[in-house]
Parts: C-alpha cells; structure tokens; sequence
C-alpha cells in the first residue's frame, strides 16, 4: 500500500480529495495532510510518503517552490490544479501527471496507477528538472520530455524538424540528432506542439515550419521538402491550408 499525502490550501477541497482517493483508490493510504508550501514541506519531511497530491497555487507558494525546497525528490507527485494555464502546457512538455479540479474518479485511479506502474522504474527527477527549466523559460525555448522503450530524453523543441506516426508510435526527426520513437500517438505531440510554429501536414506528419525549404507540386501529389532534406506529404486536405500559411511566414 502506498502512503500519501494531500496539500491544498482549502481545507473542504482536501476533505473532498481524501474522500474521492479512499472511494477508488483502496491501496492508497492517506497518512497526512497540509495546506500550505511551509507545512507540506515539514509534513513531507516528518512521514516521508510515496506519493504527494499537490496543489499548484497556495497562499505562500506554489506546489513548485515546495518541491523545489525537498529535492531531490524521493517520492511521486500528482499535480492538482484548478487553472488550465501555462503550467498546464509545461507539465505535459514534461510528461508530468496533473489532474484538474474538481477531481474525476477515473482520472485519479488512472493517475494512481500510473504512479504505482512508475515506482523506481523512471528518472523522475528528470521531468522534474525540465518542468522547472520550463517555467523559467520563454515559450520558444521550451523543452519536451520524450520516453522510449528504454530511456527518457529531455530535447528542445526547436531541434525537431518533423515528427512521423506509425499506428501508435511517433519517431522524432531532428535537426543535429539521432531519430526518437516513442510509444505515443502523433495527436498528442499535436496538441503540444501547434502552439509552437508546428503544422500537420498528413495524418501521418507533424512539421516544424522553421524547418520548411521548399513545396514540390508533383504529379503523384503534393511533397514538401524540409531543410534537412526530409520530404514530407501533404494531404490534399491540408493544401489550402498549408499555402495560406507560407503566405504569412
């Protein structure tokens, strides 16, 4: 049985998340409480727990500056918060675990086991480390945890030239690196990576446009052509789109 701990600042909204964690998560036992960045560290400190449920925003602090205060970290962490912000965005460059208030059930008993799956078998300090690089970043500069069958990787984002989908694993193509693949499906780095000059070009290919050369209008379709000298397809679908796009570059 795991121990845990749950830190909010809110006295109801822990009563709720002790209750929600004992209702379906009956290997986790919640040892103790806290409702700010000073006494979650001290109760960390005194019960050394398995895995810490921790607020983002507190009166003295953010959940940030307590683990900060405790590395290097010993224990897994499951971010809760109730703000879909930029925090958001780096906890899933960093393949981090957040849950948004209020909590769902199954997205706790998901995230639990996660947690249980992951005990002494990751570098969580790895992520960690580029969660906290990521906040202290500008948006251009941002790094993105990336977790092959043996090894996690922290790599920038403007080094990925194209990322490629093969059912549901996705290899990463760099600009001056060895090729990645990882075992997620190419929606999620979508979802991530659009927001940062990225395009899906084919349901098969996700392109950095800072990478982009040249557009090649051939007679078995549409190719474009990266700086590497990877040539990518483009979708009839995604044509229009795409021209407006180089118009704007």
């Amino acid at each position: 049985m795991l121990k845990a701990i749950v830190i909010d600042d809110i006295e109801a909204i822990r009563k709720n998340h002790i209750a929600i964690i004992k209702s379906c998560c009956p290997n986790i036992s919640v040892i103790g409480q806290a409702d700010s960045v000073e006494s979650g560290v001290k109760l960390i400190r005194q019960l050394s727990p398995d895995l810490v449920f921790l607020d983002v925003e507190m009166p003295d602090g953010t959940g940030f500056d307590l683990l900060q205060k405790l590395k290097p970290i010993a224990f897994k962490v499951i971010f809760i918060t109730g703000h879909e912000d930029f925090a958001i965005r780096a906890f899933r460059f960093s393949a981090i675990d957040y849950l948004l208030k209020p909590l769902d059930a199954d997205d706790l008993a998901e995230a639990v086991k996660k947690a249980e799956d992951s005990l002494g078998k990751e570098l969580f300090d790895i992520k960690l480390q580029n969660l906290f690089a990521n906040l202290d970043r500008p948006k251009d500069l941002q790094k993105l945890v990336l977790k092959t069958s043996d090894r996690i990787y922290s790599v920038n984002i403007q080094d990925i030239v194209c990322c490629e989908s093969d059912k549901n694993y996705t290899t990463f193509d760099f600009i001056n690196a060895p090729k990645l693949v990882v075992s997620t499906n190419l929606k999620e780095y979508e979802t991530l990576l659009v927001p940062y000059n990225f395009f899906r070009t084919h349901k098969s290919h996700l392109i950095n446009m800072a990478y982009f050369d040249h557009f090649v209008k051939a007679d078995g379709g549409n190719k474009i052509v990266m700086k590497n000298k990877l040539t990518v397809p483009l979708s009839v679908r995604k044509k229009e789109e795409f021209l407006v796009l180089l118009e704007n570059l």
